[in-house]
This record gives structure tokens, sequence and C-alpha cells, in this order.
């Protein structure tokens, strides 16, 4: 199996997962106010969507690598 291949199947994979999921999440901790030894922090959960057109795209560069990573010159 050559790496193009393997790209290529890793790439069908996380445009695959793109598609399931759509989104992930996660937590951010951000220090709000520190006198002297009390300290407050501040714990922030973001989520970043995951475009469909890259979950997409990444499907079709993986499946082209397939392709031409299959064949020998």
């Amino acid at each position: 199996m050559t790496i193009a291949r393997i790209v290529g199947i890793l790439l069908i994979a996380a445009g695959v997962a793109g598609l399931v999921i759509g989104s992930f999440s996660y937590t951010q901790d951000t220090e709000a106010v520190k006198l002297g030894p009390l300290e407050l922090s501040v714990k922030q959960e973001k989520t970043v969507p995951v475009p469909v057109w890259a979950s997409v795209g990444a499907i079709v560069v993986g499946v082209g690598l397939l392709l031409v990573g299959g064949k020998k010159g």
C-alpha cells in the first residue's frame, strides 16, 4: 500500500466523520481575576462547526488519491 492510498483512506474517513458529526466542542480555561493568592478562572465551552464543503472536499480528494495512487507508472 502506498503513502497516497493511506492518505486517501484517512481523508475519506475524516470527510465522512465531518459529515456525520457536524461539529466539535472544547473547553477553554481563562484567568479572569488574580488578586494576590486569590485567583478566579472561567471555563467556557466553545463549539466549532465543520463546514460541509470541507468534508465533501476531503472525500473527493481522498477518492482521487485512491484512484491515482493505485496506478503504477
